[in-house]
């Protein structure tokens, strides 16, 4: 390794502590734009009507021959509204209806939670590319370590063939630092297991942040959804008791007039009475005949009106009533509407969390069976590497063997016996090629690699041998 290159549980360290401060502030601006004030209500126009003949008569102005401007303002007469005609008072514009109401809250909602829906994906989005690049990163440097391991492992290769001469204190000192390298692979493994352990426990730390910011999030929109019910509520009522004492005063007024008009009547009737008992007995059978008619037909007006009163109350209040039922209809229906696609939207964003937990699991699981292949293979290479020298060593090459060569394939048990010998490229010398053979065995038992990866590709040998 490279003593300028950092270790991968530092580099790890750090991508873990950029990803967790990314996270935070995507956490932070949600909350703060979630509990953002809503949009104003836009302002209330007046409209002022003026009749064409109270408008001043347009004041006569020259018009000049010759003008140097391209573009040139008019001049716009203000026209004079006495605002004391009773036609140009501003006209009060009638007050909202709880329909209204709650339709404009609902459309106030859904856009607030498309907004929020919109920069949480965003947030995701962002926060997914930069792991994503974090990744690659990190592939490239795995890449660029293996290729390095490998010309390292060329350049180790060319300089025991150039001094074969030493081969005896070559064996030792590779043989040192096979231990030294597995002790610090043991040493690296301690460390990526802490660091792990390390990560495992900041992941579950953001989890458990993530989740009392998702549960002060609710909390926060619940209250604010039953204030607003609250509002509406006390609104309603306030509404309905106006328009209640409204009826009570219209009834009571009613009821003053009919006395008056009653008593008007009784007036009438008592000044016909006197002039009748003045005039002559003749003309008394023809007014009581009047009077009776004419109270039969006051009553009957009287009678009737009532009848009318009664049927509009009773359509009004009927009307009022299915009004009511059908608000509270379509808001129990707004209502089970948003709590389904909430229920919808956790859903998915809890698919969405595990299957990314799961791709990443996978994935690294991965990388680590590549790597630990790889590190059993280099291993692995570097056994059969002694074992070819301590063949070499127990070689006794025949007399005039000089030069030949022959290729030789075998297997080893796991305890570094003798399985198997094969020559698959003979030197021509039967001599030769037995004399490979017995060092072969001569040498056994080979000492195997403890991990069980590398033992088992170490099991078997193809190797060429020259005669020296």
């Amino acid at each position: 390794m490279n003593k300028n290159q950092k270790p991968h549980f530092k580099q790890n360290a750090i991508a873990l502590s950029f990803t967790l401060g990314v996270h935070a502030i995507a956490i932070v601006g949600l909350l703060f734009l979630g509990l953002s004030k809503p949009p104003e209500q836009p302002k209330k126009l007046t409209t002022i009507l003026v009749k064409p003949e109270d408008l001043p008569p347009p004041l006569a102005k020259e018009v000049e021959q010759e003008t140097t401007a391209t573009n040139e303002a008019k001049e716009v007469l203000t026209p004079i509204v006495d605002e004391t005609l009773p036609e140009n008072l501003p006209a009060t514009p009638p007050p909202p209806t709880a329909q209204q109401l709650a339709a404009q809250k609902q459309k106030l909602e859904q856009a607030q939670q498309a907004k929020l829906a919109e920069q949480k994906r965003k947030a995701e989005e962002a926060a997914k590319a930069k792991q994503a690049a974090a990744e690659q990163q990190r592939i490239e440097e795995i890449q660029k370590q293996q290729a390095e391991a490998k010309t390292k492992s060329e350049a180790e290769q060319k300089r025991k063939a150039e001094q074969s001469a030493k081969a005896e204190a070559d064996a030792k000192a590779r043989q040192k630092v096979a231990e030294e390298a597995k002790q610090k692979a043991e040493t690296d493994a301690k460390l990526k297991r802490e660091a792990q352990k390390a990560e495992n426990a900041k992941l579950r730390a953001q989890q458990e942040a993530k989740q009392k910011a998702k549960q002060k999030a609710e909390a926060d929109a619940k209250a604010k959804q039953q204030k607003a019910n609250d509002d509406a509520k006390r609104k309603a009522e306030a509404d309905a008791k106006a328009k209640q004492q409204k009826a009570n005063d219209d009834a009571k007024r009613k009821a003053e007039a009919d006395a008056k008009a009653k008593a008007k009547q009784q007036k009438v009737n008592d000044d016909a009475k006197r002039k009748a008992e003045a005039d002559a007995k003749a003309k008394q059978q023809k007014a009581n005949d009047d009077a009776k008619r004419k109270a039969e037909a006051d009553a009957k007006a009287k009678q009737q009106k009532a009848n009318d009163d009664a049927k509009r109350k009773a359509e009004a209040d009927a009307k009022a009533k299915q009004q009511k039922a059908d608000d509270a209809k379509r808001k129990a229906e707004a209502d089970a509407k948003a709590k389904q696609q909430k229920a919808a939207d956790d859903a998915k964003r809890k698919a969405e969390a595990e299957a990314e937990a799961k791709a990443a699991s996978a994935q690294k699981a991965q990388e680590e069976a590549a790597q630990k292949k790889a590190e059993a293979k280099k291993i692995a290479s570097s056994a059969r590497r002694d074992f070819e020298q301590k063949i070499r060593r127990s070689w006794d090459v025949p007399t005039g063997s000089s030069g030949k060569t022959v290729g030789v394939r075998f297997t080893l048990s796991d305890s570094g016996s003798v399985n198997s010998i094969v020559i698959t490229r003979s030197s021509g010398d039967d001599a030769l090629d037995a004399s490979i053979k017995a060092a072969i065995q001569a040498s056994a038992p080979y000492p195997m690699p403890s991990d069980p990866d590398a033992r088992r590709e170490a099991r078997s040998v193809s190797s060429t041998f020259r005669a020296q």
